[in-house]
This record gives structure tokens, C-alpha cells and sequence, in this order.
């Protein structure tokens, strides 16, 4: 289930998102408002829900995961690809953003 996640996100919330991947939440985050979309079963889903209906930037956008088993997180995505952003990865390169996206999927989901 796609949810769109500002503060700290309950129990509940989380296994909503974690539904589709049994345990796996693919994520879109918007590191400048700290804010995630979670839970869509393609990360371009939580990207348009963050630009169409939260105003983010599309700049600001960037995909990855958590394995709530492991508490694992990636910066994985297709997303990621932006080579007029100087990222010509699936991965986020830069590792002041890649900083960023940790820290916010710390702070709203673990």
C-alpha cells in the first residue's frame, strides 16, 4: 500500500507498506522536505504521488529500500538515473544525498 510518510511512522503504517514485498519497502524520498513515499509496487508511483501531490521537486527525488528484517537500506533504484545530475546510476552517488536518504528512513521508519 502506497503511503505518503512526514513523521514517524506506526507499526501499523510500516506493515502496510511492507505488504507487497513481504517484508520489503521500496521508497521514494524527498531529501530536502524529509519526507517518503512508501509502499508502491514501482518506485515511479510514490515519485508522482510526492510531485503531483506534495509539491515536491523532481531534483529533490531519490529511490531505494528497506529490508525490515535486516533494517537494511539501499539506494538502489531506476529513478536514480539522472546524468544531468552528474548520477549515471541506479545508485545515489553523491554521498551527501545518499547521507540524506538514510538519515530520513531512520528517522520515519526505523
Amino acid at each position: 500500500m502506497l503511503l505518503v510518510i512526514k513523521k514517524r511512522a506506526s507499526k501499523g503504517k510500516i506493515e502496510k507498506m511492507a505488504q507487497d514485498f513481504d517484508g520489503y519497502i521500496k521508497l521514494v524520498v524527498d531529501v530536502e522536505r524529509e519526507i517518503l513515499a512508501g509502499g508502491e509496487k514501482r518506485r515511479f508511483e510514490g515519485e508522482q504521488k510526492l510531485l503531483q501531490q506534495e509539491g515536491s521537486k523532481q531534483e529533490n527525488l531519490w529511490g531505494g529500500g528497506l529490508d525490515l528484517e535486516t533494517k537494511g537500506i539501499d539506494c538502489d533504484s531506476i529513478i536514480n538515473l539522472r546524468p544531468n545530475q552528474g548520477n549515471s546510476s541506479r545508485e545515489i552517488l553523491s554521498p551527501e544525498i545518499r547521507k540524506k536518504f538514510v538519515k530520513i528512513v531512520k528517522k520515519l521508519l526505523l
